[in-house]
């Protein structure tokens, strides 16, 4: 399936729960044509490779906003409901069947929704 993309300012973190995709994956913003984060930098490949093809499963891609904007505690992603702690962050929101052929090797962390990922 293709990824899709969210910029911060432009969707309600609340709204995020009805989405269609079957994954979030919360990322640090492209700054200066790149992203600023340089995990999200490491595992860019792997999440392409992934999600961005025919037999992977969807995806959304939620920019969480320039260092700054992620470094505030009260950014709209650290708080209710997601409780993001660390860039990159997958979370699955739909129930997906991933065959047993499909890798997800993934340096990211997988949160349903309850509780937060490690600190970061």
């Amino acid at each position: 399936m293709p990824l899709n993309y969210a910029d911060a300012g432009s969707i309600d973190p609340f709204h995020l729960q009805s989405v269609p995709e079957d994954f979030l994956i919360f990322y640090s913003s492209v700054v200066d044509g790149k992203l600023w984060c340089p995990d999200c930098v490491e595992v860019e490949d792997i999440v392409q490779q992934t999600f961005n093809n025919t037999d992977g499963p969807s995806a959304l891609i939620v920019y969480v906003g320039d260092r700054k904007q992620w470094k505030t505690p009260d950014n709209v992603f650290r708080g209710e409901p997601w409780k993001v702690q660390s860039v990159p962050t997958i979370i699955k929101v739909k129930n997906v069947r991933v065959d047993q052929d499909h890798k997800f090797v993934i340096f990211i962390y997988y949160i349903l929704g309850k509780g937060s990922g490690p600190s970061g």
